[in-house]
């Protein structure tokens, strides 16, 4: 039972790492010239060809037969994986307005989007320890997007869509602990993939290559912004400059590694690791982009990891419970 913990641990660990590393390397392809629909896209498809190709290995090394989705739950998971596309897309297109270190604090909102959704749900009010996680992470969130230095200018396009981000984010953690189950975890997330890959080539076509070749749909473009500098042809160099890292660490490595960690650790001990996230994506942001992180952002932070686990602990009675089990 503890190699297994110890095994969960680590891979949700290092999947939470990986992906906290993802947006740092967004916005240096933004630094290039790459537009969002370039991002999103090279990581979409070449993640689905990894994935394809990974689901070609296990199948022709399985010495058993692999689980296949039926029609309706292939419908259910691109559905769910729908989400998947739009919080990567929200993502970075908050990350083009706002700094990566305070993208990724309006990310990890889904902590207690989360809680809302599941009162929602369950039709039951949180318990007074998850509404105190919930204010802590409130006050967090305040000091580490330092909203209250006056010096610091925030574009709320960026808030705006960071917070569209969490909640996307939220939807897909709730649909991929629902849905087929027992399907193998790369099958399950190739099918999942392509739902979210829908969503990003449906954007690239409206926001860059449709404006582009079609007059009339810059015309209809041109009635939500003036911005046309991301409107052109399509730049396949993004493909093997960043495409194949967005990739890895995007759509291939975390949620394989999550679907190896999280039943081995547990859901709330694999939430907690899994908020690694945050301080590796602000670490990272800081050293590689230089991004100023004041020390009431770290404090902040703090606050939000510390408010996950209170938010995760068992409660008396379930550590009661497992004893008696």
């Amino acid at each position: 039972m503890k190699k297994n913990i110890l095994k969960g641990v680590l891979f949700v660990g290092v999947g939470a790492s990986i992906y906290g590393m993802l947006a740092t390397f967004v916005k240096m392809a933004y630094n290039e010239g790459y537009t969002t629909s370039e991002v999103t896209t090279s990581q979409f498809l070449l993640g689905l060809v990894g994935l394809l190709t990974l689901n070609f290995i296990q199948t022709m090394t399985s010495k058993k037969a692999l689980s296949s989705p039926s029609s309706k739950e292939i419908k259910q998971l691109m559905l769910a994986g729908t989400s998947l596309g739009g919080t990567s897309l929200f993502y970075y297109l908050a990350v083009q307005y706002i700094n990566v270190s305070i993208a990724i604090v309006l990310l990890m909102q889904s902590v207690w989007f989360s809680v809302v959704v599941e009162s929602f749900i369950t039709k039951k009010l949180p318990n007074s320890r998850k509404v105190v996680s919930v204010v802590i992470v409130l006050i967090g969130t305040i000091l580490a997007t330092n909203i209250i230095n006056e010096k610091i200018e925030i574009d709320w396009h960026g808030v705006f869509w960071g917070l569209m981000a969490a909640g996307s984010y939220t939807l897909t953690m709730f649909t991929s602990n629902t849905i087929a189950n027992h399907l193998p975890v790369l099958r399950k997330s190739l099918v999942m993939l392509l739902g979210g890959a829908i969503i990003v080539f449906i954007f690239l076509f409206f926001a860059q290559i449709g404006p582009f070749y079609f007059d009339n749909l810059q015309s209809f473009y041109l009635n939500f912004t003036d911005n046309t500098t991301h409107i052109h042809s399509f730049n396949y160099s993004i493909l093997w400059t960043y495409g194949f890292v967005l990739a890895l660490f995007g759509t291939i490595i975390p949620p394989i590694l999550f679907n190896i960690g999280f039943p081995n650790a547990g859901l709330g001990l694999g939430s907690i690791v899994s908020s690694l996230e945050l301080p590796v994506s602000v670490t990272i942001a800081y050293m590689v982009l230089g991004e100023n992180v004041f020390l009431t952002q770290w404090l902040g932070i703090a606050l939000i990891l510390f408010a996950i686990v209170l938010m995760n602990l068992p409660s008396k009675k379930e550590y009661v419970l497992a004893e008696v089990s």
